[in-house]
């Protein structure tokens, strides 16, 4: 009448019961034990706590699991030992008391015990209580999907390893909040741009003289001679701190940061800073707008909104682009080109006739050879910029993934793909190409990819906290609807909206002749 549980033993132990001289009981084991022994670990030069048991200094290859008989009143009922058992349970007798405790403690935790009959919990499975919790667990509005159960049936689970653990907040969660008032502010406008002017020199007037901020300004924006001759500017142009973007180092050095323009000013901001970004609140004056989401008529409520904190961040990831050139290589130097990209990096034919032949590596392994005009590299945000073009998949920006879309290959059945966000792309010419290949960082600096250059691509950590007029959601789907006229359709008439469909439509033509 009673439940017999058997496991595997990885030293080839005699199946044999076992006689446990003592039970956890207030820090010691007594005989009449009550609770099942489920499982015993054995890992050298460690206490492994499974089941209830502990055990240690033993074959760090083996894998003790031992039989054990329980009865209907939850008695273990446990004979002979093999040696090698016996000394595993001696172990178990010299254990401190606290960690005896903890092996009460864990074994209550982590293992279900069979329970009298007639007791509601009698006779659940594993895969009940599993199903059990997966029933009880409520859905979050979240852009991810839930955290997975990492535990695969009575016995498998995924391997804890603290140094690959990766942590990604929940988007609906990301939320500005500032752990100090923020003193210094970065402003940059779109260049080229009369239209930019005013709304300009009124942002900027206001965060000296409303909020007593310091303002950072691009240095050459001080000899623009559409902004000099403004009337207004002589009076701030004193107050205005400047920096060189050769030569100046923004890092720790702004707080906050609001663009004036259009999505290539959001860019410009993303390429002044190589790692930690400040907050940007990126308001539309330019030509597309699909990443700035702010209107500039309120924008003294809507900035002060956001200097309270109250705020929700789209967190758009970067893309480590490191660009090694054959000498680079062969003498270990540190490469010239470290760059982090927003939108995509693009790997091209430049003037050349021929066609692009390009390896693809990911993660060291050879995934194909691009014959074609060239190769997109793209995160999520860029997924709307040129990879969409090239007939690549919109993505949301919270998603994390990297894209990879060839530009018109010469092939029938080379689709876009998404990879994971934490691999390594590297991306190199062919040795067999006919021609070297162009390379470029969200439309900047230019530079050719010869033969035994190598550009390796890898999600960076400093992403873009972009500050949402909305929410993630609401702001993704209008710039679709409004910037790319998405699923944009005459809609089709209702039946109501038809003619009668069973009248003879040539009785008119006929009454007529």
């Amino acid at each position: 009448g009673g439940v017999v549980w058997w496991c595997m033993v990885c030293c080839r132990l005699h199946p044999s019961t076992v006689r446990a001289p003592e039970t956890l009981d207030g820090g010691r084991v007594a005989p009449g034990n009550t609770r099942k022994i489920s499982q015993l670990k054995v890992r050298s030069g460690q206490r492994r706590i499974l089941g209830g048991y502990l055990a240690s200094q033993c074959d760090p290859s083996s894998t003790l699991c031992l039989p054990v008989k329980s009865d209907r009143k939850r008695k273990v009922t446990v004979t002979e030992a093999t040696p090698a058992v016996s000394q595993i349970l001696e172990d178990c007798h010299s254990m401190e008391e606290s960690t005896l405790a903890l092996a009460q403690t864990l074994a209550r935790q982590t293992i279900h015990e069979e329970s009298p009959p007639g007791s509601p919990r009698a006779g659940r499975s594993h895969a009940q209580i599993l199903k059990e919790k997966v029933a009880g667990f409520r859905r979050t509005r979240s852009l991810n999907a839930p955290s997975p159960i990492q535990q695969f049936g009575p016995c498998g689970r995924i391997m804890k390893n603290s140094a690959m653990v990766m942590t990604i907040q929940d988007p609906a969660s990301q939320r500005l909040t500032w752990y100090k008032p923020p003193l210094t502010v970065l402003v940059i406008k779109k260049v080229r741009d009369a239209m930019v002017i005013p709304p300009f020199i009124q942002l900027v007037k206001w965060f000296i003289n409303q909020k007593r901020m310091v303002v950072f300004v691009e240095s050459a924006i001080m000899d623009d001679p559409v902004l000099t001759r403004h009337p207004e500017f002589g009076h701030i142009k004193e107050k205005l701190m400047t920096f060189d973007e050769k030569k100046d180092d923004l890092t720790d050095k702004i707080d906050f940061c609001c663009c004036l323009g259009g999505d290539g000013t959001l860019l410009y901001a993303s390429s002044l800073f190589q790692q930690s970004v400040p907050p940007i609140m990126a308001f539309h004056l330019g030509s597309l707008g699909f990443l700035t989401p702010f209107k500039f008529e309120d924008f003294e409520a809507q900035v002060t909104h956001v200097l309270e904190g109250h705020a929700a961040l789209t967190l758009r990831s970067r893309l480590r682009c490191i660009l090694m050139k054959k000498e680079e290589e062969e003498t270990s130097a540190n490469p010239n080109t470290n760059q982090l990209v927003l939108n995509e990096v693009v790997i091209d034919r430049g003037p050349s006739p021929y066609l692009s032949n390009i390896d693809l590596y990911l993660d060291g392994k050879l995934i194909t050879s691009v014959q074609g005009d060239g190769l997109i590299v793209s995160t999520p945000t860029g997924s709307t910029a040129y990879a969409v073009a090239a007939g690549a998949s919109m993505i949301h920006p919270s998603v994390p993934a990297v894209m990879v879309t060839p530009i018109c290959p010469h092939s029938l059945s080379f689709r876009p793909i998404v990879v994971p966000a934490g691999v390594e792309l590297k991306i190199c010419v062919s040795p067999d190409s006919r021609n070297t290949a162009w390379v470029s960082f969200d439309g900047r600096m230019r530079q050719e990819l010869c033969h035994g250059d190598s550009l390796r691509v890898t999600t960076s950590i400093y992403p873009i906290p972009s500050i949402s007029a909305q929410d993630q959601i609401t702001d993704w789907f209008d710039s679709l609807a409004e910037c790319l006229h998405w699923n944009v359709r005459k809609k089709q008439r209702t039946l109501d909206e038809l003619s009668d469909l069973s009248s003879d439509p040539y009785d008119e033509i006929k009454n007529e002749t």
